[in-house]
């Protein structure tokens, strides 16, 4: 194992009811004034909007608002919440939705309090200083945001959808209703299991570092999203699911599943990056389409805990060479995927590249990860190409 720091400051306020709480939990924070960030119109049609307007009224808060955070958040939508927190004298931001709005929360929050142009962050040009507040109340299970220090933003000029981590813009509180998760699609619920799970595999499938205590608990992390993401499939109001897949999604992204061991592959997502940033797919899909690829072409540099995750995970028995049982547990995730209609290739997404554009992606991927990407084997350029060639 390595030596590991573990930082999940997230006061976390879970179960039934817990966003009438948001009033009093943000009058902790000593702020004057919030921006409510959120996404579309069901934030508002379901009343939720409505509710923490009167729960801020209640706490003697005073609000502006702003809407419009679509999947793959937009850079231009950060750049008017800046605007309207530096005119308004916003010192709290309290994000009402999924990872795209707690994102792009973290976005404003970074620009409000550093000057210059926010973008410089995500471009790797700088480092932020500080960060305005944020508190969550949750709405989808997925990108586990609301306890993370990752941001990720697309910036429309060149479709650049690019990551920027700090521990700066940790939430200081997440409200978690698992009840506010029933009435999402089923297709963008079973991209939030998806998700989950990469937050945690991407933490697992590594070459340094291991402990059996981590392990375990990614190990059962990922069995509990299968299991109840089957659940949720045939029975999306079951509240138990749901929870028990929210508060997954938290521990996915919290750095627990992570602790011990190199910091973790992330390949995948930074391939899925350019394929959102290029086709503006949703996240968890795009995921599960390039995966599949990414595990053949690295699995016998990280043999032995393919072969772990395919016995511990996935539940095959062990027979004949680790190979054979490590592309069984690949095969098998596969299998999982597809069983909640999810797309295990470019072509299940809909999606046909160019062979220019797979090129541009492998290129732009490169220039994101200085061409030395993941932990199970290390990517270059080439190998991003072939990923992306064998995904077709």
């Amino acid at each position: 194992m390595y030596n590991f720091e573990y930082f999940a400051p997230t006061k976390v306020v879970f179960g039934r009811k817990t966003s009438e709480q948001t009033g009093q939990l943000v009058k902790e924070e000593k702020c004057s004034k919030v921006l409510i960030h959120y996404g579309g119109n069901s934030a508002k049609r379901s009343g939720l909007i409505d509710s923490i307007k009167r729960s801020l009224d209640e706490a003697g808060i005073s609000y502006v608002e702003l809407g419009g955070v679509v999947p793959n958040p937009r850079l231009s939508l950060v750049y008017q919440g800046i605007e309207l927190c530096r005119k308004e004298n916003v010192d709290f931001i309290l994000a009402v939705g999924g990872g795209s709005v707690i994102d792009s929360s973290k976005a404003i929050g970074y620009g409000v309090a550093n000057g210059g142009d926010v973008w410089d962050f995500y471009d790797r040009k700088r480092q932020a200083d500080t960060c305005l507040p944020i508190g969550v109340v949750l709405t989808i299970a997925a990108a586990g945001s609301e306890m993370s220090d990752s941001s990720v933003i697309t910036k429309e000029e060149g479709w650049i959808k690019r990551a920027y981590n700090s521990d700066l813009a940790r939430p200081r509180f997440a409200v978690m209703d698992p009840e506010l998760t029933m009435t999402l699609p089923d297709y963008q619920t079973a991209c939030g299991c998806t998700d989950i799970l990469m937050h945690t595999m991407e933490r697992y499938f590594t070459s340094g570092g291991n402990m059996e205590i981590t392990d375990s608990i990614a190990e059962a992390l990922m069995r509990t999203v299968m299991k109840y993401a089957h659940v949720l499939k045939a029975d999306p109001g079951n509240y138990e699911a749901r929870a028990e897949i929210m508060w997954a999604g938290s521990l996915s992204h919290n750095g627990l599943t992570g602790c011990g061991n190199d910091g973790g592959d992330f390949a995948t997502h930074m391939l899925e990056h350019e394929i959102g940033g290029m086709f503006d797919v949703a996240h968890g899909a795009g995921l599960a389409a390039v995966w599949g690829s990414w595990a053949r072409y690295v699995y016998k540099d990280c043999l032995p805990r393919f072969v772990r995750f395919a016995v511990n995970v996935m539940g095959i028995q062990e027979g004949g060479s680790p190979e054979e049982t490590a592309l069984k547990g690949i095969e098998a995730m596969e299998d999982f995927y597809r069983s909640i209609d999810m797309p295990t290739s470019f072509d299940e997404l809909g999606l046909d590249p160019t062979d220019e554009q797979m090129k541009t992606m492998a290129r732009m991927c490169s220039i994101t990860t200085n061409d030395n990407a993941g932990s199970a084997r290390i990517l270059h350029e080439a190998d991003m190409l072939a990923i992306y060639e064998m995904a077709r």
